[in-house]
């Protein structure tokens, strides 16, 4: 039985873009057909429609999904980034 904290927190990783449905899974052990029936039964209907739409078939809420696997978003400012300071240029 999943307690109130954890339901709270499995929805916010759900809601979340860039969280996949397998780091759910891992960490919860909640499928992702458990996760959604969660988001139905804790969300009002028109706010699980948004989220439903939004997260149909996007790669990054489905890791086999993914076409590199492992990759992330790098700001092209970061190589100049060094000791929490952007260097001169």
């Amino acid at each position: 039985m999943l307690t109130e904290q954890t339901i709270d927190r499995i929805i916010e990783m759900a809601w979340e873009d860039r969280t996949p449905f397998n780091a759910i899974e891992d960490q919860f052990g909640v499928s992702e057909k458990e996760v959604i029936k969660l988001m139905r039964l804790n969300m009002k209907p028109s706010s699980f429609r948004m989220w439903r739409k939004r997260v149909q078939g996007r790669s990054t809420k489905h890791a086999q999904k993914h076409t590199e696997v492992g990759t992330r978003f790098k700001s092209s400012r970061q190589k100049s980034i060094s000791h929490n300071h952007i260097s001169k240029r």
